[in-house]
């Protein structure tokens, strides 16, 4: 979240930046609750030192003669308006919190100002769109043709966007997650597993809580839920604590199950896995120092991984520098990193790389003692350096021969020990 400090004194800015992002956001209801926040928090320390004071009276000679029974009678009436105040405070700091959390963070200059996907800015493209001497066909005719996905029995077992991934898609999609496990603990990150299961504290800290709550299978019976992104876990890492300046940045590379309810997605991909509801998935989290420049730099570090990846895998991509309105609520900066997909005709999203800000540590209480002694909030970023099956999508379309049978990609070839699929 942003520091109520900041609103206060860049009210319009957060404003602005609010609209930007399409969100509402009741300004006059915070800043009543804050004002009235700080007027109690203000009576409470003045009614506590009142107290205090009178204790210091009932020590020291008046100890030696009788009860001082007006102190004693203005010491339980300071007792009694405390007790007040302080509900009443807890009343308001609750109403305070729920708000504030509605704040969206305000994104760098550098971002595009827009509504929707068309005020999306195109940075780079990488590679070359195949040109087929043949009719193509997409992953679902592919996959089904040479037995790698099964779609029917998957939405027998499992429901709506319910798949089987079988044979050499099982061995691709393993393969790609350890070779870019690989690759990125070559780099300096440390490997995780997170888990899938999560508390609720984790989703508001990561800030997909208040927003997208309709997008998140929550576990009942346990007070749980399953994690979108291992973002969520792994951002969360560190919450509540105190790091030390010098040991950022804090370099993470995490695998784990990822599900996702697609509730706003009603009627779009229904078809194939571009869009499902299980997925794995293995994303790079970075906690930095609370300095812009250097976070921008790390920024573009995390999209060089990725681009490299999708380089490794000969797949033609292009990079969007993503507007206001195609941002998240916590983000400074995005960049979306899209494959080109022939059975789509089109560039499809296989990564998302973004700067935070001390957005989620703030909400997270992510906090580090900086070598001049102050203790700082944090910085955070996060990109997906895979996701699958969606990357399937790119890999069997791009690679598919006329014969049908489709070519594993070169850094793939040893892992999955063959050089073609074929029936």
């Amino acid at each position: 979240m942003l520091d109520i400090k900041f609103i206060r004194e860049n009210l319009e800015l957060c404003k602005q930046a609010a609209a930007n992002k399409n969100r509402d956001v009741d300004w006059d209801g915070l800043l009543a609750l804050d004002e009235k926040r700080r007027k109690l928090i203000s009576e409470t320390e003045m009614l506590r030192k009142k107290r205090n004071e009178i204790s210091g009276q009932g020590t020291g000679d008046r100890v030696q003669g009788a009860v001082d029974v007006e102190q004693q009678k203005k010491g339980k009436e300071i007792k009694q308006e405390l007790k007040t105040l302080d509900e009443e405070l807890r009343s308001v700091e609750e109403q305070f919190g729920l708000l504030m959390l509605t704040v969206p963070n305000v994104p760098d200059e550098s971002v595009p100002v827009g509504k929707d996907a068309t005020g999306n800015k195109e940075v780079k493209t990488w590679g070359k769109i195949p040109q087929f001497s043949f009719s193509a066909k997409d992953h679902i005719a592919l996959a089904k043709a040479l037995d790698l996905i099964d779609f029917e029995r998957g939405a027998k077992v499992g429901g709506f966007r319910k798949y089987f991934l079988k044979n050499e898609a099982v061995q691709m999609e393993l393969a790609l997650m350890f070779y870019t496990l690989q690759k990125l603990v070559a780099k300096g990150y440390t490997p995780l597993i997170a888990p899938a299961l999560v508390k609720g504290f984790t989703l508001f800290g990561s800030g997909q809580f208040p927003w997208g709550q309709d997008e998140v299978y929550k576990m009942e019976k346990d007070d749980l839920y399953l994690a979108g992104t291992a973002e969520v876990p792994v951002t969360a890492y560190f919450s509540d604590e105190i790091l030390n300046e010098k040991d950022l940045p804090k370099k993470f590379v995490a695998f784990s199950p990822c599900f996702r309810r697609e509730a706003g997605s009603y009627g779009k991909d229904v078809k194939g896995v571009y869009r499902v509801h299980q997925f794995n998935k293995i994303e790079q989290v970075i906690i930095a120092p609370a300095d812009t420049s250097n976070s921008l730099t790390l920024l573009e570090e995390l999209l060089a991984n990725a681009e490299e990846i999708l380089q490794d895998l000969e797949l033609p991509y292009r990079v969007l520098l993503m507007c206001t309105g195609e941002m998240g609520e916590p983000q400074v900066k995005k960049y979306d990193i899209e494959a080109w997909m022939p059975g789509r005709g089109q560039y499809g999203e296989t990564m998302s790389d973004s700067f935070m800000g001390d957005f989620q540590a703030r909400r997270l209480k992510i906090r580090y003692m900086a070598i001049d002694g102050r203790t700082v909030f944090a910085h955070t970023l996060n990109n997906t350096a895979l996701a699958s099956p969606r990357i399937l999508i790119a890999i069997l379309e791009n690679y598919q021969q006329k014969d049908g049978s489709i070519i594993v990609p070169k850094v793939l070839q040893n892992l999955i020990g063959k050089k073609v699929i074929r029936r």
